[in-house]
């Protein structure tokens, strides 16, 4: 372990088996929280995940499989979480897919696709994780969010949408759970490098690039840096805030 930051705190990111959750897993865990990592359906890289944070910074690891869209298994994990824990206090919101679309392009299945995880499950783990907390009055919830939830993007309207959904969410839950102790804030990434924009076309990725004013892509790190400082006490008086985490990128 080289930190203290978060020691004896019990920190559950979801979508956390690699990008922008893996790095925050790592980051948590590197500063002594004790981490419930989670993937969809990939156990045997889940258990690895495990493994590696466990053997890493010597903390308590954990890993649940939930697809974040499916409310029953987003309870289940909060029921283990309990059982094991009996407390939260960190939920790093991240579970998410990046699907596009020109309009006139997309299709109900891919609209469905995006507001189940993206939305619907930043919602479904947001309700779980506030009722968990409120037992012990304090909690940190830390939704991700994208630039493109705040300008859009051509292609993208869904996703966008998805995103920009998460906003709304973020300071209505602010405001809400203020009285408990619980803070809410959304971080929002710009261009990051992970599996997510992998794919993209090279005249999008150069499109993309030129529009960031510190002239290079982020890495998963320099969102995970934003998230342990939303986690930890030294942000004990924000909520309800979006930090965009872009090198100035202008979309």
């Amino acid at each position: 372990m080289t930190g203290s930051l978060l020691d004896g705190k019990i920190a559950f990111i979801t979508g956390s088996t690699r990008g922008i959750g893996w790095a925050a897993a790592r980051m948590l865990a590197r500063h002594g929280a004790s981490v419930v990592l989670n993937g969809k359906s990939d156990r045997e890289l889940l258990d690895r995940r495990v493994a590696e944070i466990r053997d890493e910074f010597g903390v308590t690891a954990t890993g649940l499989c939930a697809d974040a869209g499916d409310i029953e298994a987003v309870r289940g994990c909060y029921r283990e979480i309990f059982q094991q824990f009996k407390r939260l206090d960190v939920l790093v919101n991240n579970a998410g897919i990046l699907e596009g679309a020109l309009l006139g392009m997309i299709t109900d299945a891919l609209i469905k696709r995006n507001f189940e995880i993206n939305t619907f499950g930043s919602i479904y783990h947001l309700q779980e994780a506030s009722r968990l907390m409120a037992r012990n009055k304090s909690g940190s919830i830390i939704n991700l969010t994208s630039i493109l939830g705040r300008m859009g993007s051509e292609g993208q309207a869904v996703y966008s949408a998805s995103k920009a959904a998460i906003i709304g969410l973020t300071l209505s839950a602010a405001k809400e759970l203020a009285s408990k102790n619980i803070r809410v804030n959304a971080v929002a990434p710009g261009f990051i490098e992970t599996d997510m924009v992998a794919n993209l076309p090279d005249k999008t990725r150069q499109e993309r690039l030129s529009n960031i004013r510190m002239g290079r892509a982020g890495q998963p790190d320099d969102v995970a840096g934003s998230i342990l400082f939303l986690a930890s006490d030294y942000s004990s008086y924000v909520t309800g805030q979006v930090l965009g985490v872009d090198g100035g990128m202008i979309v």
